[in-house]
């Protein structure tokens, strides 16, 4: 098995497996893996969520998959069991292009912290 070195590699794994697992195999888009990112770190496991709530799930992805980058730091968890970030450094300027980059980038990183590609 040759090994799986590029983010473009990396991101079509990523989206084709998510996308079997959650989606019967339908692609999963960016903002939807990002909601899954954000359930996994909220940890409340299956649930419904309102709709601010699952604004909320995002922010907390977002916010996860930044804090490495420095944009972000964790702050506490509220009593409902919510995670918290303060921002740490104002996010750049960015085009569209760019922005997906680094999400997509963050996102793989943040994958690879979970051991998923081996």
């Amino acid at each position: 098995m040759t090994e799986i070195t590029t983010l473009k590699e990396k991101w079509n794994l990523l989206v084709e497996n998510l996308s079997t697992q959650f989606a019967d195999g339908d692609p999963l888009d960016i903002d939807a893996i990002i909601y899954l990112i954000g359930i996994q770190e909220l940890g409340q496991g299956h649930r419904k969520f309102k709709k601010d709530e699952k604004i909320n799930l995002m922010h907390i992805a977002i916010c996860k998959l930044l804090e490495p980058y420095g944009y972000y730091e964790f702050e506490f968890f509220d009593n409902d069991g919510w995670p918290h970030y303060k921002t740490t450094n104002q996010l750049p300027n960015l085009k569209p292009g760019e922005q997906s980059v680094l999400m997509k980038e963050a996102i793989v990183s943040y994958f690879e912290g979970l051991d998923f590609f081996k």
